[in-house]
């Protein structure tokens, strides 16, 4: 797990993680904060393993610590998190060392992963991972896991929510 202490060391990722806990403060609802991130590392970790996705997991949570870096600069400018997202986290890969830096198809599926993790909610398929390229296959996850991390049956805002309630995790689960 040296590549992922090497992203949650990089200046960009701490710099952009404190813009997001900043502008975040006073948010009542969900937070995009460190514990968000692993939150969804975890989960997604899970779900290939249960799943027998059989994705490395470094590449697991490289995509899930990245895939809300983008909130920053959505904070700052609008632009969508997750367009942001592919570009602040390929500058953030690129500045790993030699040693520790990921392939390209790893890059590849990580940086899809953070671009593609909006939208609906994702399909709970046990079979998703077969048939799928690894690309496809950590992108579903980091989406899915992302839904999952909320704890929208115990949030005192949940009645206030812009998500509808199909899309909301309503029950405990992982």
């Amino acid at each position: 797990m040296e590549r992922i202490v090497a992203i949650g060391e990089n200046d960009s990722f701490i710099r952009c993680l404190k813009g997001i806990e900043g502008a975040e403060a006073d948010r009542v609802f969900c937070r995009h904060g460190l514990s968000h991130l692993l939150d969804v590392a975890r989960i997604a970790w899970i779900l290939n393993l249960e799943r027998g996705c059989g994705l490395h997991r470094d590449v697991v949570y490289a995509a899930a610590l990245l895939h809300d870096i983008g909130r920053a600069a959505q904070y700052q400018t609008g632009e969508p998190h997750d367009e942001a997202g592919e570009r602040v986290a390929a500058g953030i890969l690129d500045a790993l060392p030699e040693p520790l830096r990921f392939g390209a198809s790893e890059r590849s599926a990580i940086l899809r992963a953070v671009g593609h993790h909006r939208g609906p909610h994702a399909v709970r398929e046990e079979s998703m991972c077969e048939g799928a390229t690894p690309v496809d296959v950590l992108a579903h996850l980091i989406k899915e896991a992302d839904d999952r991390s909320r704890a929208c049956y115990a949030c005192a805002a949940r009645d206030a929510c812009y998500w509808p309630d199909e899309r909301k995790n309503l029950s405990i689960d992982i």
